[in-house]
């Protein structure tokens, strides 16, 4: 257990309130001297109040004092050396209420220095802040007196405009005045002289000579101050310890820095060098200006003590036993990490000033945290930097010059109103009702990515963990969140040696995986079918297409535009595995029977191949579509926008690429070819065979779907191309009507190739043509049209394909005197009639109609227009989702349909199937559906041989409907007109629950003894 935060701590109001300002955490001496500014900082009284008394910042004011009290007997220079904003200006912020207003404010000060040191009061201040001088044009002092330089300033502060005049022309002459004349500005009594920002001021000077008189000026009063027992001289240098300076003005400091050594070089005298605030301080310096009050509890350094201990094997914790609680206790109420990430990692950054830095980010972290009462409450940890408010993120992104990293913010972290970051989507869907471990840890990981060196950049998974574990915090879910955000996070650093930590820059496979995870199932469903349409269709090809068909009705059984008919078999009605021993029923069905009742017996059987997918490439061919899907969302202008310019162009080329990787998973999925042929698969009674095309041949010529086809069955003798050679005329002969009757029409025997599995397919009439010719030539056939007759020898006529036009076999006409032609007698008198028999007439081709044609039939009832149509957006109580087509491929789409509503059960299933077979088929496998109360309703009606009408209804249970398959079967099959509609009802009293497994289970019931086709209805539970 654990103490509270919000019981153990207070924090000030303002913090509270948010009320506090930019001037409150940016210190500036300027405006302390001249009394204008925050009161926080003017006020002497409220300035102690706010501050906390460390080692160093009493060192320095007692130092101070003391000099100016006359009892120091040390350097009357003191430096202040500290890393950038690490307390500088707060210091001399410090020094300057102290020697103005000692006397005054003697007990606030009684906390920083003793009484001996508090005698030197109401000393004479003044002070040169680099950043506010303008050597340039002067800086307005008052009574009409611009100053130039740092003399000049100092001059006018300590004596107004007497004191000015004893330096003017050093001042307008921008040369420094020497040490005498100093020492009449400084005076007689105790007297303060400041220096801020020198190398801010340097950088302004125009030229070597401000630099050169800078180092005389400095020379000068340090010489002058060294002179008066009461004076006393503190400057300000942002350099390291070897000398070397990091911020805006590096070169300026470290100039200033030699000088300062040659000063003392010659000089002899070293400067006191002093540090207002070490970074064991920094946690108390921050619970001073955030806090009323804090008082550490017990309870809560044991807790977390003993946690750290107990999972010492899990995580990297840096601090054990003792040194555990010293950790804690120094740096309630934060988490130790978050203040050795701000202290070691953030503060290496150019542009963090750490104090200052440090109370900027943490002051809206503690409104934040009060504000939102987290759960995990015993101490203020580093995840608890909420990125998502906007204050906060601009404390990183734009104070620190981190622009580059808004965008894994936005993705990846905390995202804004109506786009949530993936670490708020995967808390959501595995962590809801819990802490919200994976925004914990990206924003943790953020935190630590911050800093200037590589080897700084991220953290390690134990000490992720550590950062993260609380008594209320399990390393389980922080261990399963870890993963997940890993493996979706589109912007860490995913090489494999990398700790973890963020990129500026996405990983755009991330960004594309996370992309095809929001494709919708219906638009990945509509784009796919519509891409496998297209590659398999075109008019220019060899094959008519008929696409997804759910049943023997949509596959007409007549010529068409002449082409062969290629059936492309949806694959969620029919996917193909290793082993297929027999023809699947569906393929059966089509392939044999025709019509709308699917009773009638098809004729042109050799007119139809079958493409069917491989159960093994479905995923790939889907995860293409899905994957070009998320690719063209990703290419629209206002997402395109959010990536980095060479991503956008990755983009827009993979784009690009994903059309042909669309064709080619397609292809290599749609690759069994079931085709006519005399040798059954398995044997069976149904004369289809079965050939693979390979993975190779069906990536050739992506997008273009028949070709491998085409190729395929041209390899195998099936199919027969204009361009290719003729079959041979004697197996046509004798595999024809010809062998018996000698004599066909060449509509018929045209027809042949469309009727007979054993004959190869023609892609058009050209074969048909060529075949004829070769037979003529071979002396095979003779072919006559009207009073023209071809045979053997005569000249190539031209075929026409119609009744009017007969082939014989050259036996037959040889008997019946048709070819050769009987020798014409002479009976006198020229003969005009040439012994090479008349010259054939010229033809145009005709066209064949075959009488009895059917018309295809537009299958299924009700308000669905296409299979898988009629679904709304959204789910409401009763709601019912529709679909059509062959059984398998309907109940999918339904049941895929209320399970992206958001439908969580239904309650009614009904099926109406298209063809009175399949009704009764149905009727004998409804009954193994476990919870459902089944009803069948039939309504028949038909015309018999003697023209009677026999109208019958059916509607009860399903065992009483299976007993009138008997009688009603045979009559249909007999009957001359018919007009029959039927439909199974299953109802759920106590719900068919969508979440599992049983819909499917109910899919295999219902499609493992055959194939139906049927329209589709679940309705929602309401």
């Amino acid at each position: 257990m654990t103490t509270s935060i919000f019981t153990a701590c207070q924090p000030r109001q303002d913090i509270l309130d948010g009320t506090i300002s930019e001037a409150d955490f940016a210190a500036r001496l300027g405006s302390v001297i001249s009394g204008v500014g925050s009161p926080d900082y003017v006020d002497p009284a409220r300035f102690f109040s706010n501050t906390h008394p460390t080692a160093g910042l009493r060192t320095l004011i007692g130092e101070v004092m003391r000099r100016l009290s006359g009892k120091g007997d040390g350097s009357a220079t003191f430096r202040l050396d500290t890393s950038f904003g690490g307390g500088k200006t707060h210091g001399l912020i410090a020094l300057v209420h102290a020697a103005r207003w000692g006397s005054a404010h003697g007990n606030e000060l009684r906390s920083f220095v003793g009484d001996d040191a508090l005698d030197a009061v109401d000393a004479s201040v003044a002070a040169f802040d680099g950043e506010a001088a303008d050597p340039t044009n002067g800086r307005l002092m008052g009574d009409g007196i611009r100053a130039f330089t740092p003399w000049g300033e100092i001059a006018y502060q300590l004596g107004g405009p007497e004191g000015y005049e004893t330096v003017r022309k050093s001042d307008e002459a921008r040369r420094a005045p020497g040490s005498s004349t100093l020492g009449e500005v400084l005076g007689d009594g105790p007297c303060l002289i400041l220096l801020d920002e020198l190398g801010e001021y340097l950088r302004k000077c125009p030229d070597a000579l401000g630099r050169d008189q800078l180092a005389a000026f400095l020379k000068a009063l340090f010489t002058a101050v060294e002179g008066r027992g009461n004076a006393a001289v503190v400057f300000t240098l942002a350099v390291r310890h070897d000398g070397k300076a990091t911020d805006a003005f590096a070169r300026e400091n470290e100039e200033i820095a030699r000088i300062i050594g040659e000063l003392e070089s010659v000089s002899g005298r070293k400067a006191t060098i002093l540090n207002p605030t070490s970074d064991d301080e920094t946690a108390a310096v921050l619970r001073t200006r955030l806090f009323e009050r804090v008082e550490v509890p017990g309870v809560t350094v044991d807790a977390y003590a003993t946690l750290w201990n107990d999972n010492r094997d899990r995580i990297d914790a840096g601090h054990q036993g003792a040194d555990a609680r010293d950790a804690i206790e120094t740096s309630y109420p934060f988490h130790p990490d978050l203040l050795d990430t701000l202290t070691g990692k953030t503060s290496t950054l150019a542009d963090f000033q750490r104090v200052r830095g440090m109370l900027r980010i943490l002051a809206k972290t503690v409104a934040k945290v009060w504000a939102d009462r987290p759960d995990d409450d015993g101490l203020i940890h580093t995840h608890h930097i909420d990125l998502g408010d906007e204050g906060i993120r601009r404390e990183f992104t734009t104070r620190l010059n981190q622009l580059q990293y808004d965008s894994a913010i936005l993705n990846d972290i905390d995202g804004k109103s109506g786009r949530p970051a993936l670490a708020a989507t995967i808390d959501e869907e595995k962590f809801s009702g819990l802490l919200p471990y994976t925004s914990y840890i990206a924003r943790t990981v953020f935190v630590h990515t911050l800093a200037f060196n590589n080897d700084l950049r991220g953290l390690t998974p134990a000490h992720l963990r550590y950062s993260i574990l609380s008594p209320q915090a399990d390393l389980s879910f922080v261990a399963a969140a870890e993963t997940a955000f890993i493996q979706g996070s589109a912007y860490l650093d995913d090489r494999p040696t990398a700790p973890l930590r963020f990129n500026a820059e996405a990983n755009l496979t991330q960004i594309i995986a996370r992309e095809e995870r929001g494709v919708e199932a219906d638009a990945l469903r509509t784009e796919l079918d519509s891409r496998i349409k297209d590659i398999f269709t075109t008019n220019s090809g060899s094959f008519e297409t008929i696409s997804f068909p759910a049943g023997a009705f949509d596959v007409p059984d007549d010529v068409g535009d002449g082409k062969p008919r290629l059936v492309l078999v949806h694959h969620q009605a029919l996917d193909i595995g290793n082993n297929v021993e027999e023809v699947p029923d569906l393929i059966a069905a089509i392939y044999q029977r025709k019509g709308q009742d699917g009773v009638g017996l098809r004729q042109l059987r050799n007119n139809l191949v079958f493409l069917a997918a491989d159960e093994r490439n479905i995923k790939r061919m889907t995860d293409a579509i899905s994957r070009h899907l998320a690719l063209q969302e990703l290419r629209r202008p206002d997402r395109i926008g959010e990536l980095a310019e060479h991503q956008q162009s990755q983009v827009v080329e993979l784009a690009r690429r994903s059309e042909a990787d669309i064709a080619v998973a397609i292809q290599q999925c749609y690759r069994h070819l079931f085709y006519p042929s005399r040798t059954a698969l398995g044997g069976g009674p149904v004369t289809l065979d079965l050939a693979t095309i390979d993975q190779t041949s069906a990536s050739e010529r992506p997008g273009s779907g028949q070709t491998q086809i085409v190729r395929q069955l041209s390899d195998i003798g099936k199919l027969k191309k204009p361009e290719d050679q003729s079959d041979q005329p004697s197996y046509i002969r004798d595999r024809t009507p010809l062998k018996r009757s000698g004599q066909i029409t060449s509509a018929d025997l045209r027809a042949e190739f469309r009727r007979d599995p054993a004959l190869p397919m023609h892609v058009g009439d050209d074969p048909f043509r060529k075949l004829v010719l070769k037979g003529i030539a071979d002396g095979v056939f003779v072919y006559r049209r009207e009073t023209m007759v071809a045979g053997q020898g005569d000249p190539a006529p031209s075929i026409v394909i119609d009744d009017a036009s007969m082939v014989f076999t050259s036996e037959y006409a040889r008997d019946h005197g048709i070819f050769p032609r009987p020798t014409p007698t002479s009976s006198g008198g020229d003969d005009n009639t040439s012994s090479g028999g008349s010259k054939p007439d010229e033809h145009g081709e005709g066209t064949m109609e075959i009488a009895g044609e059917e018309k295809k039939q537009t299958a299924g009832t009700g308000t669905a227009t296409s299979t898988g149509g009629g679904s709304s957006s959204s789910a409401s109580d009763g709601e019912t989702f529709m679909g059509e087509g062959v059984l398998k491929d309907a109940l999918t789409t339904v049941f895929q349909k209320a399970r992206s509503a958001k439908v969580g059960t239904v309650s009614r299933l009904s099926i109406t199937p298209f063809e009175i077979s399949h009704f009764y088929m149905l009727l004998a496998v409804v009954e193994s559906i476990p919870g459902a109360t089944r009803r069948a309703t039939a309504s028949i009606e038909f015309e018999t041989a003697d023209a009677s009408i026999i109208t019958m209804t059916i509607e009860g249970t399903v065992g009483d409907a299976k007993l009138t398959r008997e009688y009603v079967e045979p009559q249909l099959r007999a009957a001359t007109e018919r007009n029959v509609s039927t439909a199974i009802e299953l109802t759920f009293a106590d719900g068919l629950t969508l979440d599992g497994d049983e819909p499917e289970k109910i899919i295999e019931r219902l499609t493992k003894f055959g194939t139906a086709a049927a329209f589709v209805e679940v309705t929602a539970e309401g």
